[in-house]
């Protein structure tokens, strides 16, 4: 599949080392929230933002400010790649089939302008919230970096993690490269696996290091970060560990996995906003050191629920993947969209039929994908707007006979995160489901004028606000 030179050319505009700049560079969908506020109610406050949101005055937290919200919706996540958002996924979807980058080693950067060490490193000192009710201890949300010992790539995540102590954490892995990454440090003999939480980064990073894919035998996400990001990377030494973290992070938490015994925690909250599964039994990571900026560090927070960068962020890059398996197929893919409303357990696919057969193709592609978000696959033509829930089901409604637009496949793999899912008995917390996929695209084998949707007279011409 050729790019088209558009794709090729570099980013509409170099783009920013830092979240700091980012932010300043991006002022113009960044809500800045100036008044003080509790730490307590930052996750209800920032819920409710659908653009990139920065807290300056944190009542419990005075030297520290707060961002969240930075690639909620197709156009912060276009910033995030420096395009307009008709280009973002076929950009991402086109540097993702590029080399790595990898990125250029200094010797230091902006993050270490403060360091603490010992007993001086306590994280309960950082302005991390509480993202529900049932939270028994503040919530980690950042970007950690771990390194396989084989091979020296870099992997990524953003595993949740309890704050439960000043110098103590608990800590979710759920991507299954974290899992097999710990177990090589385990057959090494190991007693210890370094990680590093890295906290406030430009939104490009974060969309790398959700990448989910079969990748770790050739490269890591980190050495993809400056390849999504089309600039170099610069990262720099940790103080504790044998681990480098990028130079213009706002905060860096090091630590290290204990790999022998686990804590039991209860009620997760999943990005299907259950509380699901409703225990884990995790690992503890004992905090070694904090470095971070001396001005007034960013501390970038990932509430949880309700519809936050939670439900989209782990699944960008999923996008863009099946943006490239729909595509080799023959398919005029417009949009690829795990939407915020869908629980972390829908996609959508916009896309132009050539002809018959292919929907069913593209459907079943899509739920069988490697992931466990794809139960429900929903196909609509360029004209459904994927951003409006009422849009899409108005196609589903009209545009789909169950009869013949239907697939349903029995006893597939379930999320941990669905309810509707049955738990597999011996192998807590997975669960078994089925899939469906809707074709709900406007039909060749129909006259193409029945699809023609009816509106007022200057409808999208004249707005109501300018009456009132």
């Amino acid at each position: 599949m050729n790019a088209p030179s558009a794709i090729r050319r570099s980013s509409n505009r170099v783009l920013d080392a830092s979240l700091r700049e980012y932010l300043q560079t991006n002022a113009d969908i960044v809500t800045r929230i100036t008044k003080p506020v509790r730490i307590d109610d930052i996750g209800a406050l920032s819920a409710q933002s659908d653009q990139p949101i920065l807290f300056e005055n944190i009542v419990e937290k005075p030297g520290f400010r707060l961002t969240d919200i930075l690639v909620k919706n197709r156009r912060s996540q276009a910033r995030a790649l420096g395009v307009e958002p008709k280009d973002y996924l076929k950009t991402l979807a086109y540097r993702l089939r590029q080399p790595p980058r990898g990125f250029k080693n200094v010797k230091s950067g902006p993050v270490k302008e403060v360091i603490k060490l010992g007993a001086d490193a306590d994280w309960t000192q950082l302005p991390i919230p509480f993202h529900t009710d049932k939270d028994g201890a503040p919530y980690v949300t950042a970007m950690n970096i771990i390194k396989d010992p084989e091979t020296g790539f870099y992997n990524s995540c953003h595993a949740g993690t309890h704050a439960v102590g000043p110098r103590r954490g608990l800590v979710s892995f759920v991507t299954p490269h974290s899992h097999v990454i710990m177990r090589k440090y385990r057959d090494m003999g190991a007693e210890y696996m370094p990680i590093a939480f890295v906290m406030g980064v430009p939104p490009a990073y974060e969309i790398m290091a959700n990448f989910s894919g079969l990748h770790m035998d050739s490269w890591g996400e980190m050495e993809m970060v400056g390849t999504i990001m089309d600039r170099d990377v610069e990262m720099v030494p940790c103080e504790t560990l044998d681990l480098t973290v990028p130079a213009e992070a706002e905060i860096v938490v090091e630590g290290r996995i204990k790999l022998n015994g686990r804590t039991r925690v209860g009620e997760v909250t999943s990005p299907s906003m259950y509380h699901l599964p409703h225990f884990e039994e995790l690992p503890e990571v004992e905090i070694t050191a904090i470095t971070m900026r001396g001005d007034r560090p960013i501390y970038r927070n990932h509430q949880t629920t309700p519809a936050t960068d939670h439900q989209p962020l782990p699944r960008l890059c999923h996008e863009a993947v099946l943006y490239n398996r729909l595509t080799e197929i023959g398919l005029n893919v417009k949009d690829v969209r795990f939407p915020t409303w869908g629980a972390a357990l829908s996609c959508i696919l916009q896309v132009t039929v050539p002809r018959e057969g292919f929907m069913n193709d593209a459907l079943m592609t899509t739920m069988g994908a490697p992931w466990l978000n794809t139960k429900i696959v929903v196909a609509v033509s360029p004209d459904t707007d994927v951003d409006d829930p009422a849009d899409v089901y108005h196609a589903i409604a009209t545009r789909c006979d169950p009869s013949r637009d239907v697939i349903i496949v029995n006893n597939t793999r379930g999320s941990p995160y669905d309810p509707s899912a049955k738990p597999l008995e011996g192998h807590y917390p997975w669960r078994v489901v089925g899939k469906m996929g809707i074709d709900a695209t406007a039909k060749s084998r129909h006259d193409p004028a029945d699809f023609e949707r009816a509106w007022p007279r200057n409808w999208g011409k004249v707005k109501l606000e300018d009456y009132l």
